[in-house]
């Protein structure tokens, strides 16, 4: 229902990529690992900038109840933080190429008024896509041809989705959703690739989460780093939050202050 092209490609032969999904953006102050992907922008360079999905919540419109009388932002306020959180990013990425593989919270917005006001399809604002001009949408991105991955917001479920993906795809692949963080190699007579987990540029016990009714969640808060060199895809790096009070993240044995 997003009405997005299903494959985006983008050739690299050096340089940066840097991956994040899961913002699910909310008004308020953004999250460590939001502040530091912004920082890695500014500071890495990188040729392509991918938002893997959920970067929209869409808490109103969801087929879920509400749990009593949450104080939910309404769609306008949402949609406007999401405007400001990826404006940052572009601002400090102005070299890269944007890239936005649309997530199951995204298709929110599309499904709820196909549903219930089939009549306006067509009109202006009535796609996700329409507010975010400066942003390619799609289902799948493609990066650095037969030697890079297959960037998309899902595909597995459950806790080895990464190594399933990996192995199953015949390619590198990397996904959302799942918020936890991982990179998960696997070899065969064909060399090796990845499976990697994005994880969630969102505080894992930010409000947006509330319906986890404060249980433990096997969550963890970053982004991805992909570096190709002459046309390879490079072991995949994690930037993972260290603190999220103290605003400090953890990248190549360093504590970074976002």
């Amino acid at each position: 229902m997003i009405v997005a092209p299903n494959i985006v490609k983008a050739p690299i032969q050096n340089g940066v990529v840097l991956v994040a999904a899961d913002g699910h953006y909310w008004p308020g102050r953004p999250s460590t690992a939001h502040r530091a992907f912004v920082k890695f922008c500014r500071t890495m360079k990188p040729k392509v900038v991918i938002f893997n999905g959920d970067a929209l919540d869409a808490a109103t419109i969801s087929r879920h109840p509400p749990i009593g009388w949450e104080g939910n932002p309404s769609l306008q306020e949402e949609l406007a933080c999401v405007r400001l959180r990826l404006g940052e990013i572009r601002r400090a990425s102005p070299g890269a190429r944007h890239i936005w593989p649309l997530g199951n919270h995204d298709a929110r917005f599309n499904t709820r008024l196909a549903t219930v006001a089939p009549e306006f399809k067509g009109v202006a604002g009535t796609r996700l896509v329409d507010h975010f001009p400066d942003w390619e949408p799609c289902w799948t991105a493609q990066v650095g041809g037969a030697a890079g991955i297959v960037v998309k917001h899902r595909w597995k479920g459950g806790r080895n989705a990464a190594f399933s993906n990996a192995r199953d795809g015949g390619r590198s692949i990397a996904t959302g959703h799942l918020h936890s963080l991982a990179v998960a190699p696997y070899t065969d007579y064909n060399g090796t690739r990845w499976g990697i987990d994005c994880g969630c540029i969102a505080d894992p016990y930010g409000p947006q989460f509330a319906y986890c009714e404060d249980n433990s969640r096997d969550w963890r808060s970053g982004f991805v780093m992909l570096t190709w060199k002459n046309g390879q895809l490079m072991w995949p790096e994690l930037i993972a939050v260290h603190n999220e009070k103290k605003g400090i993240v953890q990248f190549r044995g360093e504590f970074i202050n976002a």
